[in-house]
C-alpha cells in the first residue's frame, strides 16, 4: 500500500462531512457521468470487435490494446455541467441518475454523445424542480387566500344569522365566547288536582 493510499483510507471522518450537500450531489452526478461514459466506451469497442470478427471471420480482440480511457468532455463543458448539477436538490440526486442510467441503456451512445444525453436529464430535472416549486408555491398563496377569504365567509355568515343585536342569549355565542352555557331551566306546567 503507498503512504498517498494509507493516508486517504485513514482520513479523518469529519473530512467527508465537512463538504456541502450541494457538493455531495455535484461530486456523485459527475461521478456517474464518468462511470457511463466509460461504459459507453466499453460497449462501443465490444460492438467494433463483433463487426470486425463479422467482417474477418477472425477475432483479433485480444491483440488489440486500448486506451483504458480515450474520451473525456472538454473543461469548459465540465463546468456547465456542474454549474447544472449544483441546481439539482439533494432529494432529486438518485432520480436524476435512474432516469440518466434509463436514457443511456435506451439510447446506447457513443462515449462523445453520454455528455449531451447527460445535459437533456439534468434540464428535466431543473424544470420539474422549477414546477413543483412554482406549484407549492401557488399552494401557499391558495391556503393564505383561503384563510382570509374563510375568516370573512364565517363573519358575514355572523352577521345574516343575527343581523340586529338582541338579548336572546344563545349557546352558539357562548361557545364562540368560551364560556359555559348558562343551564336552562325547564318549566313544568302545573297540574293541579281539582276535585
Amino acid at each position: 500500500m503507498s503512504l498517498a493510499s494509507w493516508f486517504k483510507w485513514n482520513e479523518p471522518p469529519n473530512r467527508i462531512s465537512q463538504r456541502s450537500p450541494t457538493e455531495m450531489v455535484v461530486e456523485t452526478l459527475m461521478m456517474e457521468l464518468s462511470w457511463q461514459i466509460k461504459q459507453a466506451e466499453k460497449q462501443q469497442r465490444e460492438r467494433e470487435n463483433e463487426y470486425r470478427k463479422i467482417k474477418t471471420g477472425v477475432d483479433y480482440g485480444w491483440l488489440v490494446s486500448y486506451p483504458k480511457h480515450s474520451y473525456d468532455i472538454s473543461p469548459g463543458e465540465r463546468l456547465q455541467l456542474e454549474d447544472m448539477c449544483s441546481k439539482i436538490h439533494p432529494s432529486y440526486c438518485g432520480p436524476v441518475i435512474l432516469r440518466f442510467r434509463q436514457v443511456v441503456a435506451e439510447y446506447e451512445p457513443e462515449a462523445q454523445e453520454v455528455s449531451q444525453l447527460f445535459r437533456s436529464v439534468l434540464q428535466e430535472a431543473a424544470e420539474k424542480i422549477k414546477e413543483e416549486e412554482e406549484a407549492k408555491r401557488l399552494a401557499r398563496q391558495w391556503n393564505t387566500k383561503n384563510r382570509t377569504s374563510l375568516s370573512l365567509t364565517t363573519f358575514k355568515s355572523r352577521s345574516r344569522i343575527s343581523p340586529f343585536i338582541s338579548d336572546i342569549k344563545t349557546i352558539s355565542e357562548d361557545v364562540e365566547r368560551g364560556t359555559q352555557p348558562n343551564r336552562r331551566i325547564w318549566s313544568m306546567p302545573e297540574f293541579r288536582n281539582t276535585k
